[in-house]
């Protein structure tokens, strides 16, 4: 697991919350920002995915001494 995993899936968290906060609080704002930040770490987290399967692959045909 990567960074861009690692700091996608704490983006998404704190996304979640503070578009939750925004709801209760009645703060359009507050809750776009969330669905923001929650959507900025689903594409990070992608891109730590995709990363490393790129460096999975280059592993598995990397040639054997």
């Amino acid at each position: 697991m990567n960074k861009n995993r690692v700091e996608g899936a704490a983006k998404e968290v704190k996304g979640a919350v503070k578009e939750a906060v925004g709801k209760v609080t009645g703060n359009a704002s507050t809750q776009a920002e969330g669905v923001a930040e929650k959507t900025v770490g689903k594409v990070q987290n992608t891109v730590g995915k995709a990363q490393d399967k790129i460096n999975e692959q280059a592993k598995s045909n990397a040639p054997k001494r």
